[in-house]
């Protein structure tokens, strides 16, 4: 290159400064790009070899002027000149509407208008020009003093060392500009970090935030550059608060001067829009450069939010509105085992409700022995759980901190003999998971199918325990919801089925895809839950799903219901192979009906059946019972109305009953309750 002299030198350092600025303009502000990265590289490296030469030439605010060398020996304690409020968090809409109400209480009458934005995950930092020119970077602090962090926010490119002359804002290159925003680093960005950590051998950073804030925090500003840290704006500051009369804005003439600021900020008129923005940006705000929680709603009438004041460290005229948590803590109260279909045992976790990701959570599965021993989780335990791919909760870690004294390391074999101490489990060499031993898969498949199908629970007619076993052992099924995917055809090709038979079966299975709510419950089998139960549950919650979704408490509250049958239930439908087995159902268009008999002639009245009826049987006699409201019960208790006293009686059940003083009524009078006629 021909040398300059210093007249030359001084013009094209003039020109270079101009547009490296521009490019920086362009590409942090409004995110494209007026070259490639390496001719801007090549246009930094010429004006970094003029100021080489002649270096009076160089100003505080070139390009070049970025990274300092030495390390600073601390950082400078400065007072905000105003003060860095922090904003409440709001987290439904009737959060909102509650602060909206507050809002118009204290601004009566006057007209609404929101500034709304997405809400960035990183730190906070105030930016301060002089006519025009960078002289001081502040941390947020508490709010009212912060560190000056001036040399480290110099090395980013985003940070212009002037602000960019612009006609329309000439007034803000004159006196003291405050701009505050976020220092954040760009998910790809911290991804490729972390990728490069990882093949030198170091340990991966958390996260995007913690991060940031730790790099504007290093003593060291040469480590400061050495990240890919970029600034984005949400505020602007004046001595005359007037010269920014909205929030919006202040977003255009931040941009004007030269700074970043979020292009999907939007003007809502009412609370309606709002939450409209809300929801549109709840799944695109994954496909976002940067993190966030949330979003910021603010008065756009500045005047307005002056007025409001602030209470505590938060401005009564803005909020944060933040999206559903995707990790949360909660308390593990207990580790119930499930025994699936093919005799595995699943350790499932059941916490305090919390919600995770916009929806309840109370139990988790832990998966086996080993997960468990490797997190080290124990009853008792703070635990942090999230949403793998937003659907099935899982534990991330155990906060051993708040661990409470004298928990126990979880042991699975000591514990499978306490819950199912009727059944025996091993573990194969190999496996991680313990399987009831001396019961197959296919075994287990049949007896659960059986069961579906049963008299009490479905009352599949022509699904016989015989016929099951030729079903499974075809292949034709393989859960109990395959029952309903079976075809006439495939019946036809086994040995057991002609065109009579197999025309039969298809029709009840047809029949049986909108069956009882409570049969349908005591049908899937689950530990503990009966027929009884099965109604009670059915008459509590209505439908399938919202007991599928109940909480421990919840269960609880159902009348016979206590820890053992609760925490059966939560374990059941924590299982990932149930909560499949639920979808295939549904899939199959098996829906599951309830009417309510509650208030029905027999409520609150119980009857238990000792010796035979002549005219009903047992299981006819209790369905009658409970279709009028009434509860049937296998034994006399002290909440028994009537013992219903047949042929060859048990002298057990009469001797009990004149115990307790029931009331003992014969077949006769059993007809006439259930308004039965000779």
């Amino acid at each position: 290159m021909k040398k300059l002299d210093k007249a030359q030198a001084a013009e094209r350092i003039a020109k270079l400064r101009s547009v490296i600025n521009e490019y920086r303009y362009y590409y942090h502000v409004l995110d494209t790009s007026t070259m490639s990265e390496a001719a801007a590289d090549s246009l930094k490296h010429e004006l970094s070899e003029l100021e080489t030469q002649y270096p009076e030439l160089i100003t505080p605010d070139s390009p070049t002027q970025r990274v300092a060398g030495l390390p600073l020996p601390g950082f400078t304690q400065v007072r905000h000149q105003t003060r860095m409020t922090s904003l409440n968090d709001v987290f439904s809409r009737e959060e909102l509407q509650a602060w909206l109400d507050r809002t118009q209480k204290l601004l009566p009458g006057e007209p609404l208008e929101f500034f709304v934005d997405l809400k960035m995950d990183g730190l906070a930092c105030s930016v301060i020009y002089q006519d025009g020119v960078y002289t001081q970077a502040v941390t947020r602090g508490d709010g009212l003093v912060g560190e000056d962090v001036t040399v480290n926010i110099r090395t980013l490119d985003s940070v212009p060392m002037t602000l960019r002359s612009d006609p329309a804002h000439a007034l803000f290159l004159k006196g003291r500009t405050e701009i505050r925003g976020e220092v954040i680093m760009y998910k790809k960005d911290f991804a490729a970090l972390n990728k490069k950590r990882e093949a030198e051998g170091l340990p991966a950073f958390a996260n995007p935030r913690n991060l940031a804030a730790g790099s504007i925090r290093q003593l060291d500003p040469t480590l400061t550059a050495a990240r890919p840290l970029r600034f984005r704006a949400w505020e602007l500051l004046r001595d005359d608060l007037h010269e920014v009369p909205t929030n919006m804005f202040a977003y255009e003439t931040i941009r004007a001067l030269g700074l970043a600021a979020n292009l999907q900020a939007a003007i809502c008129s009412s609370l309606d829009e709002v939450m409209q923005f809300a929801a549109s940006w709840e799944d695109k705000r994954h496909d976002l450069a940067y993190n966030t929680d949330g979003l910021v709603i603010k008065l756009n009438n500045r005047e307005q939010v002056t007025r409001l004041g602030v209470v505590g460290k938060a401005p009564r005229g803005a909020v944060a509105f933040k999206y559903a948590a995707e990790e949360a803590t909660t308390v593990v109260r207990d580790i119930v085992l499930s025994i699936g279909r093919t005799g595995a045992a699943t350790p499932v976790a059941v916490f305090d409700p919390v919600v995770v990701a916009g929806t309840t959570v109370q139990h988790a599965s832990l998966h086996n022995a080993d997960e468990i021993a490797r997190k080290d989780i124990r009853v008792g335990d703070t635990v942090v759980i999230f949403k793998a791919g937003d659907i099935i909760p899982q534990v991330l870690k155990v906060l051993t901190e708040l661990r409470p004294r004298n928990t126990k390391k979880f042991d699975m074999e000591k514990e499978l003999a306490r819950q199912y101490p009727e059944l025996a489990f091993d573990r194969p060499e190999g496996e991680v998971v313990y399987r009831v031993k001396g019961a197959t898969g296919p075994l287990l498949l049949k007896r659960a199918v059986a069961h579906f199908a049963s008299k009490g629970a479905l009352d599949i007619d022509g699904m016989g325990e015989k016929n099951v076993i030729a079903l499974v052992d075809a292949g034709l099924v393989k859960d109990m919801a395959d029952i309903y995917a079976i075809t006439k055809e495939q019946l036809l090709e086994l040995d057991r089925f002609a065109e009579v038979s197999a025309t039969n079966l298809s029709q009840a299975i047809a029949a049986a895809k909108t069956p009882e709510l409570p049969r349908f419950i005591y049908g899937l089998g689950i530990r503990h839950v009966g027929q009884q139960t099965g109604i009670d549950l059915a008459e509590h919650f209505g439908s399938l799903d919202k007991l599928a979704h109940a909480t421990l408490d919840e269960l609880m509250l159902v009348e016979g219901i206590g820890d053992i049958v609760a925490e059966s239930l939560l374990a059941w439908f924590a299982d990932p192979d149930n909560e499949k087995l639920l979808q295939k159902f549904d899939k199959l268009g098996v829906r599951p009906q309830y009417e309510s008999h509650a208030r029905g002639p027999l409520h609150g009245k119980s009857f238990v059946i000792t010796g035979t009826l002549e005219e009903l049987g047992r299981d006819e006699a209790a369905d009658k019972i409970r279709a009028l409201g009434g509860t049937f019960q296998s034994s006399v208790g002290k909440d028994t109305s009537y013992l219903v006293v047949g042929k060859n009686v048990g002298a057990s059940k009469l001797a009990k009953a004149e115990k307790l003083g029931t009331t003992q009524i014969d077949e006769a009078a059993l007809l006439k309750l259930l308004q039965i006629g000779h």
